[in-house]
């Protein structure tokens, strides 16, 4: 067993992967990119979709190494990350946050792999290696094109790809000029980086108290005019605008002046059904299908003949 893994760090090494992506927890992520088990010949390493919980399986199962399911969050920054910008790997362009979110090997990787510990492997590396770059260009040039532009307070800015990030580039580009016109974006949040944009200053200036425990709503749009606060929650499998959820942002909003308004977003009436029961009163839904329209969670408020 220990064998094999040698071997994976030997391959990080001779690649060119730094030193921090020479360790124990990637060469297991090498190996079950690979589904390459101790006893098993390079010539079998695989190309198949994976998740990052089945690489942890993966290497209990097979290497004896288990790892706390909270590893995967250390895996996806310290191993996928460098994989995937060394363009060993590529993903499926799902939100990470997807269930359906997987890794596998680029071709060019995968097929340099089945070359180790044969006579041609330093010849087929020096191929891969004097490619390196064009490989790195290539895939990187692959997922910039599933990117999903979004201008934030007039820069512009990038999306991951994947439903939630769609829901909230429609939140910033639809519902924030129809229902909170005049409003700058205080925060939001990506699949890949969970503070795309923050305005600290503001945030701080407005009264919010936030320490690393805390999570804010998916997006935080101020209206400077009305001295309103809108917090919006994406929501494409989870997380609408509970009570719950509403003391928790009420917590960390306790000092803050201005008024708060609470919506909860969706992408269609469809995604809303399932979520109906979860909402709380006194909020908002918006529903990107039907962007000039609003359910008010709080009929009494706007009873009356229209």
């Amino acid at each position: 067993m220990e064998a094999k893994v040698n071997e994976a760090k030997d391959i990080l090494r001779q690649v060119g992967m730094p030193p921090q992506q020479q360790n124990d927890i990637c060469a297991y992520s090498l190996l079950a990119l690979a589904g390459i088990k101790p006893a098993d010949k390079w010539a079998l390493a695989e190309r198949e979709w994976i998740r990052i919980h089945d690489i942890l399986l993966f290497a209990k199962e097979y290497y004896g190494k288990e790892y706390a399911e909270n590893t995967r969050e250390t895996v996806r920054k310290h191993c996928m990350h460098q994989f995937r910008d060394a363009a060993m790997i590529e993903d499926n362009g799902m939100a990470t946050n997807s269930p359906k979110y997987r890794y596998r090997f680029t071709r060019e990787f995968a097929d340099l792999l089945k070359f180790y510990g044969t006579m041609a492997w330093s010849l087929q590396l020096s191929s891969y290696i004097y490619a390196h770059g064009t490989l790195v260009e290539k895939y990187k040039s692959k997922k910039r094109m599933k990117m999903l532009p979004v201008n934030i307070n007039g820069a512009d800015f990038q999306f991951s790809p994947g439903h939630h990030n769609q829901l909230q580039k429609a939140i910033i580009e639809n519902f924030a000029p129809r229902f909170a016109a005049n409003s700058m974006c205080l925060y939001v949040g990506d699949t890949t980086d969970k503070d795309l944009y923050i305005n600290q200053e503001m945030l701080r200036k407005l009264g919010f108290v936030i320490n690393r425990h805390d999570k804010l709503p998916d997006i935080v749009l101020y209206r400077p005019d009305k001295e309103w606060l809108y917090f919006i929650e994406a929501v494409t499998s989870v997380g609408a605008m509970s009570y719950k959820r509403m003391l928790e942002i009420d917590k960390m909003t306790k000092n803050v002046k201005a008024g708060k308004i609470y919506v909860t977003a969706f992408l269609n009436l469809e995604t809303y059904k399932q979520f109906v029961k979860e909402i709380a009163w006194e909020t908002e839904v918006w529903i990107a299908d039907m962007p000039e329209h609003m359910i008010h969670m709080n009929g009494d408020r706007f009873m009356g003949p229209r």
